[in-house]
This record gives structure tokens, sequence and C-alpha cells, in this order.
């Protein structure tokens, strides 16, 4: 499916998909939503970005701190790929997508707070899950792995408080 994906991709779409995850490296996108959302929108927008901040940087812990390391799986031939791009990516572990981790994470986070942000966050994280597999950095199973990552870790993140609270008090 990989290789089917980053064949049948057009020129503009490859340059759009290309350009958000150039975007969201490092967590670049979601930060600057963050930000945005802060100065936005007052306590909502605080809490919003909070939420989505903690998400991301649990979905990090634990795809590219954890699950990385155990996994060890190479990424995808670079024989399966017709543009350049595929020798950019990088050479840590391909499973699971920390890229999809974070953008999902961060995306469903935010959501219940906010779902207009939540809802207008869904379609570059969309975008970069497709791009980290048109790229050939991720076989589809870890753009899946990643995106399950990223839902447990917002679903976390937002009741950690309530568990601590409730456990622990």
């Amino acid at each position: 499916m990989a290789k089917q994906l980053a064949a049948r991709a057009s020129p503009g779409l490859h340059r759009a998909l290309s350009a958000v995850e150039e975007t969201a490296e490092g967590t670049k996108l979601w930060c600057g939503a963050a930000a945005v959302m802060a100065l936005m929108d007052g306590w909502r927008g605080r809490r919003a970005a909070v939420a989505g901040l903690a998400a991301v940087t649990v979905a990090q812990l634990v795809s590219n701190g954890v699950c990385k390391q155990l996994a060890d799986r190479p990424r995808p031939p670079k024989d399966w790929f017709p543009h350049d791009e595929v020798e950019d990516r990088p050479d840590s572990p391909s499973f699971p997508s920390g890229h999809t981790a974070a953008a999902v994470a961060f995306t469903t986070a935010i959501a219940p707070t906010w779902p207009l942000a939540g809802a207008l966050c869904t379609v570059p994280a969309a975008m970069v899950a497709i791009e980290r597999v048109q790229s050939g950095a991720h076989y589809p199973s870890d753009v899946a792995a990643g995106a399950a990552i990223g839902l447990a870790s917002a679903w976390f993140t937002r009741r950690a408080p309530h568990l601590i609270l409730r456990h622990w008090l």
C-alpha cells in the first residue's frame, strides 16, 4: 500500500503533503497552534493548548522513547518510492510513526475543550499521517499504531488529573 500511494500521488499533492509535514517536524505545527489558541481564546484557549501539548509530550515519549526502541523496525525499502524525498527520511526505527502520534494526540486532546479548533486541526493531522506513508518514511501499520498512541495519549492526559485526585486524595 505504501508503494501504491507514493506512485499515485500527484506532484501537487506531494508538495502539499510535504509542506504540512515539514511544518509539523519537531512538533512545530502543534506548538504554534497551541500558542495561537492560548492567545486567541482566553481561558478556554489556554486550557485546550495545555491539554494538546501535554498529550503531544506523552505521545512522543511513548512512540519515540519506548516503542521505537522496542520494535526497531526498518523503514520501507527506498526502491519502492519514485521520488527523492525518500532520501531525507530519518535513520530511526519505523514503528510507530511519532509524527502521527503527535498529530492525533494534539488534535484529540484539544477537541473536547474547543471543538472547532479540534476540527480544524484534523486536516493537517490527516495530511501528516498520509505524508508519512507517501514519503516512504513509514508503513501504513506504523501510522495506524502512531494514531492509536496519539488517541491513548490524549485520553490519558485528559483523564490523569481526575484519576490522580480520585486515587490519591
